[in-house]
C-alpha cells in the first residue's frame, strides 16, 4: 500500500527495488499520493515532474540507464527531490526567483546528471528561498514552505522544502546545497539528517564560483544510513568541477556500518564558543544533556572550542565576494525584483577593499590552524545544529536569540558558518524537542575530508536515541512560541 512504501527508509526502499519486490512506478505513485495529501499544508515541492519521472522508471525497468548498477550509492529507482536552485532538463527551474518565474533549462546540472546515472529518479523540485539566500524558506514565485511539526513555523533555509518533504514522507532522499547551514539547520528545524561535505566531495558544477570552497551540494534524509547512500551516489570526480576528487575506497554506507567497531575516543563539545555567539537558553542546555549520551559508549567528552575571534565578520566579507560574482549582473539589471537581503550582501561585497579581504582570509586562516590543534586532540567537536529553535513563518529571520537582537539576517549563523569557513564536514542529527515541540538537533563536525567520520559519530548517536523512528510525520498545526 502506497501508506506502508512512504514510511520505508531509503535503504530499505533500495533494497526491495533491487530485489524486484516493488518497481519505481509503485515508488513514484506513492509519493504523487502523498504529496497531493500533505503539500496544501507544508508547500515543501511547488514543482511536480512526475510524467518525466514515470518515463525514467520505465526505461529502468525495460533494463535501459543501469550503466552504474552494482556501483556504491545505486539508487535503483529511488525518487528523489532536486532543490529549486538546481537544474534539471525540461523542469521549471526558478531558484526561487520572479526573474526566472518561467525558466525552464534544456540541460541538468551535472549533480543530477550524477544522480540519475545511479538510479535516482527525480520527481519534484523542493522550494529554497529566492537564490538560497535566508534561513526561511520563503520567496516571491512560490510562496513559504512551512514547518511540518508546526505549520506556524518556518523550516529554515535554504534547503528548506527538501527537509520538509522528508519529514512528512514526501521522497525518501532530498538533494540541497549550503553555504552557511542550508543542509544542516533546516534538518536541524525537521528533525531530519543533513551533511555538508567535504568542499570537493560533491560537484558543484556550473557554478561560476569555482574556486570558492563556501558552497556545496550535498545531501539530504531521514536516518544517517540514508544520508551515507545519497552521499555515495553523489561524491566524486567530475570533469566539470576543478576541486572534485575521487570518491572513497571504502563506500559511506560501509564506513557507518563499521561506527560502533570504530568509535570516537575523544569528543569535543561546545554549545556557544564560550559565550561569542548567540544561542537560545533551552536549546544549549538540552544539546549539553544529550552529547553525554556517548559516554555511555565509554567516550570522553570534553567541553573546548577554538578562539572564535571576528570570524562573523571575516564570514561576511568573504560571502560579500560570493554574492558578487553570481549576482552584480543582476543587481545592475534588474535591482528592483531582487530582495533586500541579496542587494544589500551584493553591495556590501561592492564596496569591500583588497585589504578587508586580505583581513578576512587571514582571519579565516587563524581560525583553521585553531580547529586544527582541537583535532588533534579529539575525533570530532559537536555543537548545537542551530542557534534558535524554528521561529514564526512569516519572518524572515529571528528578531533576537538568547535575548540578543540580531543585527542583520545572517546573525544567527555563525554556529554552523564556522564549519564553513574551516572546510569541515559537518552533519546535522535530531537530538530530541523544546518545552514547545520544536526538534533540536546536534552538529557533529570532522576534519577536513574525513567525511566517513562525522557520518560513522552521528550514526552512533542516532542509534541510541531512535528518533529518526518518529518519521514521517502529518503536518501539525500550532501556534508561535514566544521569543526569549
Amino acid at each position: 500500500m502506497p501508506e506502508d512504501l512512504i514510511r520505508l527508509t531509503a535503504t530499505e526502499a533500495v533494497a526491495r527495488l533491487c530485489t524486484g519486490e516493488i518497481t519505481p512506478l509503485d515508488l513514484i505513485e506513492a509519493a504523487a499520493a502523498r504529496i497531493a495529501a500533505v503539500e496544501p499544508a507544508v508547500n515543501a515541492l511547488p514543482t511536480l515532474c512526475l510524467d518525466r519521472a514515470r518515463d525514467h522508471a520505465k526505461a529502468l525497468l525495460r533494463g535501459e540507464r543501469r550503466d552504474a548498477e552494482g556501483e556504491a550509492g545505486w539508487l535503483a529507482g529511488l525518487p528523489v527531490a532536486i532543490k529549486d536552485l538546481t537544474d534539471v532538463a525540461g523542469v521549471r527551474t526558478t531558484y526561487g526567483s520572479p526573474i526566472f518565474a518561467d525558466h525552464v533549462p534544456a540541460w541538468s546540472h551535472p549533480i543530477v546528471e550524477r544522480i540519475e546515472r545511479k538510479g535516482g529518479i527525480v520527481v519534484a523540485k523542493s522550494n529554497t528561498p529566492e537564490f538560497g539566500a535566508g534561513g526561511s524558506t520563503f520567496n516571491e514565485v512560490f510562496g513559504r514552505t512551512r514547518n511540518p511539526w508546526n505549520t506556524s513555523l518556518t523550516c529554515g533555509g535554504s534547503t528548506g522544502g527538501g527537509a520538509v518533504a522528508l519529514a512528512t514522507g514526501e521522497v525518501w532522499l532530498a538533494h540541497g546545497s549550503d553555504h552557511g547551514g542550508s543542509l544542516r539547520r533546516p534538518a536541524t528545524y525537521c528533525s531530519v539528517v543533513g551533511l555538508r561535505p567535504s568542499p570537493g566531495r560533491v560537484t558543484r558544477g556550473t557554478e561560476e564560483d569555482l574556486w570558492s570552497t563556501l558552497s556545496v551540494q550535498g545531501p539530504m534524509a531521514r536516518n544517517i544510513p540514508d544520508l551515507a547512500l545519497f552521499l555515495d551516489a553523489m561524491a566524486g570526480w567530475d570533469l566539470h568541477d576543478p576541486l572534485t576528487y575521487d570518491a572513497p575506497a571504502r563506500p559511506y554506507v560501509d564506513a557507518v556500518a563499521a561506527a560502533e567497531a570504530e568509535r570516537p575516543v575523544r569528543i569535543a563539545f561546545t554549545t556557544d564558543f564560550g559565550g561569542a555567539m548567540a544561542m537560545d537558553r533551552e536549546m544549549a542546555e538540552i544539546c549539553a544533556k544529550e552529547v553525554r549520551r556517548f559516554e555511555s559508549l565509554g567516550c570522553i567528552i570534553e567541553e573546548t572550542h577554538p578562539p572564535i575571534g571576528d570570524l562573523m565578520e571575516a564570514f561576511l566579507v568573504l560571502r560579500s565576494q560570493h554574492f558578487v560574482v553570481d549576482r552584480e549582473s543582476l543587481l545592475a539589471t534588474q535591482r528592483d525584483k531582487l530582495k533586500p537581503d541579496i542587494v544589500w550582501q551584493t553591495e556590501r561585497g561592492l564596496t569591500e577593499t583588497p585589504s578587508r579581504l586580505a583581513w578576512a582570509e587571514h582571519e579565516r586562516a587563524r581560525f583553521f590552524r585553531a580547529m586544527r590543534d582541537i583535532f588533534a586532540q579529539c575525533d570530532v567537536l559537536i555543537t548545537p545544529g542551530a542557534s534558535s529553535p524554528a521561529f514564526d513563518v512569516m519572518l524572515r529571520a529571528p528578531e533576537k536569540i538568547g535575548g540578543k537582537v540580531l543585527e542583520n539576517y545572517m546573525g544567527g549563523s555563525l554556529i554552523n558558518a564556522f564549519a564553513t569557513l574551516a572546510g569541515c564536514p559537518a552533519v546535522a542529527v535530531p537530538c530530541g524537542f523544546d518545552r514547545y515541540g520544536r526538534p533540536v538537533g546536534l552538529q557533529v563536525v570532522a576534519p577536513p575530508r574525513q567525511d566517513a567520520r562525522a557520518l560513522q559519530v552521528a550514526a552512533l548517536f542516532e542509534r541510541m536515541t531512535g528518533l529518526d523512528r518518529m518519521l514521517p510525520i502529518t503536518p501539525r498545526e500550532g501556534t508561535v512560541p514566544p521569543y526569549e
